[in-house]
């Protein structure tokens, strides 16, 4: 089984979401894995998946995870208020994403108080002008909750490794495609959105790479966020097209192309999403 349209139709809100886990964990994740390399232009090199389970190294990879995680969430919720609401919702918005946020910058609260913080006070009302759309929100909300779920268990995972939050420089990633968006709407939120498939899609295909190497309940974790998380670059690929005027193909092409270089080139500064180790 692919995970194509037919099983992603009815799973878009957020009241489904367990509809869609109860579903998606009876799938083989080998089968999940499947679209994700046929979408990505190249797999992880092996020099990447030996440094990455060097002991000296699983405290930079837990880290950067963590910091991922957060970094997918604000990247969505910037979507979102950018171009698809009101400017109450965007605050309302902000108000959901603060404490982690404040956790990570200020040092501020407790992070086992996160959990209960992830929820959304009022509801996401569209601007009355946008043309992009409540499947913008109700995929970005998802996507959202999500990773800020992933972001707290991660945090649970650092914890009982005795693995203490530092703050770490950015890797060149995420800047290395963003740097060929174009300026002009909608190719802006076009290609943002095809950036944001790329991460998911390697962010999946890494989690697979990881875990048979790793602590058994670091793999499964590992293996569940592949699971939850194997949708994500459909979603944003969906959302680009719908968006697009023209057929996307070409962009996606493009960036695919950026993105496999950014894995297969060396590489300085080891992370998550880094290429080949110097």
């Amino acid at each position: 089984m692919h995970l194509n349209k037919p099983y992603l139709d009815g799973y878009d809100k957020i009241g489904a979401l367990n509809q869609y886990l109860k579903v998606i964990f009876k799938v083989p994740y080998s089968e999940l894995l499947t679209p994700i390399k046929s979408f990505l232009k190249c797999e992880t090199p092996d020099e990447w998946v030996k440094e990455a389970i060097k002991p000296e190294n699983f405290s930079m990879i837990l880290l950067d995870h963590l910091i991922c995680e957060l970094k997918a969430s604000q990247s969505a919720m910037f979507l979102i208020r950018k171009y698809a609401v009101d400017k109450e919702s965007g605050n309302a918005l902000l108000e959901w994403l603060k404490p982690f946020e404040q956790y990570i910058y200020k040092r501020e609260g407790n992070w086992r108080d996160l959990a209960a913080k992830n929820k959304l006070t009022k509801s996401i009302v569209p601007k009355s002008n946008s043309p992009y759309g409540q499947d913008l929100i109700d995929k970005m909300v998802l996507l959202i909750k999500e990773e800020l779920h992933h972001f707290y268990q991660v945090l649970e995972m650092m914890d009982h490794f005795g693995v203490e939050y530092k703050n770490i420089t950015s890797s060149r990633y995420a800047k290395g495609m963003l740097k060929h968006v174009k300026t002009h709407e909608p190719d802006t939120l076009i290609d943002k959105l095809i950036c944001g498939a790329y991460i998911e899609a390697r962010s999946c295909e890494r989690f697979a790479k990881l875990a048979p190497h790793v602590d058994k309940r670091l793999g499964d974790f590992y293996v569940s966020l592949l699971r939850s998380e194997a949708r994500h670059y459909q979603d944003y690929l969906e959302l680009a097209q719908s968006i697009s005027p023209v057929d996307i193909t070409e962009k996606v092409e493009h960036f695919g192309r950026v993105e496999a270089d950014l894995i297969q080139s060396p590489d300085n500064d080891f992370k998550f999403h880094s290429g080949i180790p110097e």
